[in-house]
């Protein structure tokens, strides 16, 4: 196997490109075929074009077009990989795998946004699967490597369904996430924590949002932080102003764009179950198995389970951008657009910090406790998710933000956190955490060992600090967060 050493222009994406390597590099003969998806904005083509240098092999970006012509754009690319003069006259996508084969051989071929073929021409995946199946049944025939790629989620992910022509003659199965925060912080060299959260809970972890969105603009200090929001996100001129709307559009399995917006709203508003969303949006819980089910497949929403209930599960959005155009952006989209940013910014950003980056900042506490080492909290995480624990006696709930558990004990918990941005958090917090542990031990939870975990952006009073000192209580701060 030859080494394909990562090109310096590619940043991180060191677990992607040894994937994706080795897959390229492989002498078995039965990696023939990989998959490789992700939201839009993630990097993934300037990846596979990066690998496709590397190794010499076809690369095809899809587009959305007709059957016909979308196979004379094939040809055509064959053609100029050939280093021919007249594009191939392709019949049809068997065809067009054989003149593949020909002109390529054993290397690589890499078929960007796959899922454009699929609309264009429904039996493609069975193609493949039938030139698969013959290759398989004759072993010495040179074959390419086919690389199928896609930002349409809920196409790619149906391609390894149950009964998908693919399914089972992969390879290698290949998800492009976006960068987690830390290595987005240092993406957009940031090195303030507080403002690499506070840039984080509008722009996430999609790295084509620093050049191609905002050109390279970003917030140079805390003080600069609601500058840039106005000149960036907020203003029409720039193209993360449209960008939200766009993801949604995107989805091949969206039909009705309101009723999807309007569960996106309800979600970022704060209601995270199936009854809570069809409470705001005035639907049936029932009517919104679908869109939630496609939101999911689209990969714009996840469902969480709460641990302390087995039935109980919380809907999140995944994509930071639609969270802040959902609580900010889509109900003064008039205004934005007659250019009245500052307006807007000023009303809104009591809004910004109650619905984004509260929330936000939670999840970024969650995604810490997730990567701790066993000796953070004594073992290693097995789930991290937040939960509500029922307080009978006062007839509440007892909401926890960071909630671990064991990997060896699912009964064990670890951890039991509360997370606040903007509070000084004091023994209060520390002893509503005290109570959780103390019902979930009544109900038979191991919490001989469990640690009392307090996340803030804005620090701790002298009383905490003391307890922290004397029991077992963890304190994160921002600069801990993002210590790495």
């Amino acid at each position: 196997m030859v080494a394909l050493e990562k090109p310096e222009r590619v940043f991180d994406r060191s677990f992607e490109w040894s994937a994706l390597a080795r897959f390229a590099t492989s002498v078995s003969p039965h990696a023939r075929l990989g998959l490789v998806s992700g939201r839009r904005r993630q990097g993934k083509t300037f990846v596979l074009r990066a690998l496709a240098e590397a190794t010499g092999g076809f690369y095809f970006t899809a587009v959305e077009a007709t059957a016909t012509d979308s196979l004379r754009e094939f040809g055509a690319a064959l053609a100029e990989h050939a280093g021919s003069r007249a594009p191939y006259a392709l019949t049809d996508w068997g065809d067009a795998l054989r003149v593949l084969g020909d002109i390529v051989g054993d290397g690589l071929a890499i078929i960007d946004e796959f899922p454009y073929l699929i609309k264009a021409d429904g039996a493609i995946p069975s193609i493949f699967q039938r030139r698969l199946d013959e290759l398989a049944s004759r072993p010495g025939e040179t074959s390419p490597r086919f690389l199928l790629c896609g930002s349409a989620m809920s196409v790619m992910g149906r391609l390894l369904a149950a009964n998908a022509p693919p399914r089972g003659r992969a390879s290698m199965e290949l998800l492009v996430k976006p960068f987690d925060y830390r290595t987005a912080a240092e993406f957009w060299q940031i090195d303030d924590p507080k403002l690499a959260a506070l840039v984080h809970s509008i722009v996430g972890g999609t790295p084509a949002y620093r050049q191609e969105f905002v050109g390279g603009d970003t917030p140079e200090s805390l003080a600069d932080f609601d500058d840039w929001v106005m000149r960036t996100v907020l203003s029409s001129s720039v193209p993360l102003f449209r960008e939200a709307r766009y993801l949604l559009a995107e989805e091949t399995d969206i039909r009705d764009p309101a009723l999807y917006n309007s569960v996106l709203g309800a979600i970022a508003a704060g209601n995270a179950t199936r009854g809570g969303i069809a409470n705001y949006i005035g639907r049936k819980s029932s009517e919104l198995m679908h869109p939630l089910n496609v939101l999911e497949d689209a990969g714009l929403i996840t469902r969480e389970s709460d641990p302390f209930h087995a039935r109980r599960s919380r809907f999140r959005i995944t994509e930071p951008l639609i969270t802040f155009y959902e609580a900010v952006m889509r109900r003064a989209w008039t205004q934005l657009e007659q250019r009245q940013a500052a307006q807007v910014w000023k009303r809104s950003r009591p809004t910004f910090l109650a619905q984004v980056v509260g929330p936000h900042f939670e999840s970024l506490c969650r995604a810490w406790a997730v990567q701790a080492d066993g000796d953070v909290f004594g073992d290693l995480p097995g789930e991290v998710a937040a939960g509500a624990v029922a307080d009978s006696a006062n007839r509440t709930q007892i909401e926890v933000d960071v909630a671990v558990l064991s990997s060896s004990d699912e009964r064990r918990i670890l951890s039991l956190g509360e997370a606040k941005w903007g509070v000084v958090m004091g023994m209060r917090h520390l002893d509503r955490l005290r109570r959780a542990r103390d019902l979930l031990s009544v109900k038979g939870y191991d919490t001989s060992e469990t640690w009392l975990a307090c996340y803030s952006g804005a620090g701790f009073d002298d009383e905490l600090r003391a307890a922290a000192q004397r029991d077992r209580v963890l304190l994160v701060d921002l600069d801990r967060l993002y210590a790495g």
